[in-house]
Parts: C-alpha cells; structure tokens; sequence
C-alpha cells in the first residue's frame, strides 16, 4: 500500500481530514517519486550483479553452506538462494516505490522465520546474507540514494532479527 493509500485511509478510519504532517508527507513523497523510479530501475537493472556479488560474499563468509550438507549444497540449492535474493530485492524497490514498509512487512516479514526453520535455514544466516545483498546493493549508489535504500533493508533485517 502507498504513503498515500495508507494516509487516506487511516483519515478515513478516524472520520477525519489528513493532517497537515500528512499532507507534507505526501507532498514529500510526490516531489520524490522520480528519485524512487530510478532507483527501483537501477536496481531492476543491475540484479544479476547485485545477487551475484552478495552471493560471493555470503559464502565466503559461510563456506559451510556450500560444502556437502550445506544448505546451499549444489547447483539447485544454491539458485535457490540466488532466486531468494532476488524476492529480497524485488521487496525493497516495492517498498521504495510505495515510500512506505508495510508492502515488505506484509509481504516478505510475516512467517519468514517460520519458513526458514521449517526448512532448516539458519536465521542468522539469512540475516548474514541480507546484509550483503545490502552491501552489493549500496556499493552500487551514491549516498543519497543509500538513504533511501538503507532503510528497507535494516527494516527486513530487523524484522528476521526479532
């Protein structure tokens, strides 16, 4: 849901106008929306990369994972890390284009823990591997962009963290 769904709504619910913080709010969010369409198109556009230098990292860091018994054992497990990777990035460019969380809580927060421990996924391994799709991801933007985009990433790696 946008900044701006979210706002009406939530005015809606309480039989009142939005706010003048609100309105900023979404003039806020107007006068950025080209910034978050090309940062989400930067993105988009350099995913291979991104992924392909997270997943570089995070099995240095965890070589365990790739070694017989890991869960990222051969060729299958491991594209299913890297697609798991790009559902991660996907999430962020739809919380960025919203301007708002609640699109990557709704979506990539509620059960994520309790997927990775159905599947024997180590948590603090995902919350690893977040980081460094995070690091791949902002080595790719100037500093006002990574204030953007660092948010949502801490916001899911809080998230797996709880």
């Amino acid at each position: 849901m946008s900044l701006i769904s979210q706002i009406i709504i939530e005015s809606d619910k309480e039989l009142r106008y939005p706010s003048i913080g609100e309105l900023q709010s979404i003039q806020e969010y107007i006068a950025t929306g080209e910034k978050r369409i090309q940062i989400s198109c930067q993105l988009r556009d350099q995913e291979q990369d991104i992924i392909q230098r997270a997943s570089k990292t995070i099995f240095q860091i965890h070589p365990e994972y790739i070694a017989p018994g890991g869960n990222a054992e051969g060729a299958r497990k491991r594209s299913l890390c890297l697609r798991d990777y790009g559902w991660y990035l996907r999430l962020i460019t739809y919380g960025i284009l919203a301007g708002d969380k609640t699109s990557i809580e709704k979506i990539g927060i509620i059960g994520v823990r309790e997927m990775y421990n159905s599947l024997e996924v180590p948590i603090l391994g995902m919350i690893d591997a977040i980081e460094c799709l995070k690091e791949a991801t902002i080595d790719k933007l100037n500093t006002e962009d990574k204030k953007i985009v660092c948010p949502y990433f801490n916001f899911i790696i809080q998230g797996m963290s709880q």
